[in-house]
């Protein structure tokens, strides 16, 4: 195997340990490393949203951490909170609420934004600032760098990487080819 095909495959194989919607057993599965601060994935969530509903059953999306602290400096704390909130069993509606309001991600927001969704936010906060979910943001990026990505966002459809357009004709194309 090449060194460029084993660097477009997914490393890290989807497991019960991820975010997913969608069926275990669907036939696409769609990954997704992304980062909460940056634009790009931002542009790409609706449209996300529209593959997830016009494929329904057919798709398993799955969401991993991979936050460019580098350029987005609050993306890190944005992703363990979406780890708190998963926690305590609300992971999507915030990712959904991150990328909504991605201009505003520091602390007090991501506390504030746990609370709007009925979260405990003192539990979130002290989570924040203990770095309880530090790891497991590390170890979704550290398997991405595994895989590869080297960006924002990185797609992976049925464990190999999309190099294409993130536009909906572009996904849905790319879906449709590893469907066949």
């Amino acid at each position: 195997m090449s060194l460029r095909r084993k660097l477009a495959t997914l490393i890290t194989p989807v497991t019960e340990r991820d975010h997913s919607l969608g069926p275990n057993d669907a036939p696409l599965t769609l990954v997704e490393y992304g980062d909460y601060q940056c634009p790009f994935c931002k542009a790409a969530h609706p449209i996300l949203e529209e593959v997830r509903q016009l494929l329904g059953t057919l798709l398993r999306f799955v969401f991993r951490n991979f936050p460019l602290s580098q350029i987005h400096p609050e993306a890190e704390h944005a992703a363990e909170a979406a780890e708190a909130a998963g926690a305590q069993g609300k992971f999507w509606p915030m990712h959904d609420l991150l990328f909504e309001r991605q201009w505003a991600l520091d602390d007090e927001h991501l506390v504030e934004y746990a609370e709007q969704l009925g979260l405990d936010g003192r539990r979130v906060s002290t989570e924040l600032e203990g770095g309880t979910y530090r790891s497991r943001v590390r170890e979704d990026f550290m398997s991405g760098v595994r895989s590869g990505v080297n960006g924002t966002p990185t797609f992976f459809i049925n464990g190999t990487r999309h190099d294409g357009g993130h536009d909906l004709a572009s996904l849905m194309e790319a879906l449709e080819h590893a469907a066949a």
